[in-house]
């Protein structure tokens, strides 16, 4: 995997596009003057925690003692699912806003930090963790997509409109099925190598 592959498959499954009208809900509350503050709060929030899982996730993975290709299938049927969802989006209309100012939840967490992209970033560092300087620039570049379309919310909701931003979306889901069935395949070929090795 590549600088370019790992930032486009981080910026995939964090989903910016997806993420726009639960996002507008979400600070439907907020005051016009603060919402630009509350987003960028919330985006190095959640970039704070995807580092911070992007180097603990290798120990966790080791006390755990889960295998390379295990992972790595597992990864693939994670983000089959992930892509699933982003095809066929579940109706998002019971999201209502909250009365308070958003803080971590749900914004950082699990909107742009969620399980499917600490995931991600776990698949990516446990293949080769001595690439990790690449790995954390991948993680920039697709935090720094995202954030920018998120704090283009707005206009962007109203240029693109709800038939556009889901076009979008099932089209990124679409890619992403194909990353998703490659990596179970790889997945499934490491296991049968390691059994021809054995």
């Amino acid at each position: 995997m590549t600088l370019i592959s790992a930032a486009l498959l981080l910026f995939l499954v964090m989903d910016p596009l997806g993420n726009i009208p639960l996002f507008l809900t979400a600070l439907k509350n907020v005051a016009p003057a603060r919402r630009l503050k509350v987003i960028v709060r919330e985006l190095f929030i959640a970039l704070t925690v995807m580092i911070v899982f992007l180097f603990s996730g290798q120990a966790f993975l080791s006390a755990l003692h889960i295998s390379e290709p295990a992972l790595t299938a597992t990864g693939g049927v994670i983000l089959f699912l992930i892509a699933l969802k982003m095809i066929f989006p579940a109706d998002n209309s019971n999201h209502k806003p909250t009365e308070e100012e958003p803080f971590i939840v749900p914004l950082a967490i699990p909107y742009i930090a969620g399980p499917s992209a600490l995931a991600t970033l776990l698949l990516i560092m446990n293949g080769e963790p001595e690439r990790w300087p690449e790995w954390l620039a991948a993680l920039f570049a697709a935090w720094f997509a995202s954030g920018l379309i998120l704090i283009c919310a707005g206009p962007l909701a109203k240029v693109l409109r709800n038939r556009g931003l889901i076009a979008i979306e099932r089209l990124m889901g679409m890619v992403l099925v194909a990353i998703a069935i490659q990596m179970l395949m790889n997945g499934i070929a490491q296991f049968i190598e390691q059994i021809r090795v054995a």
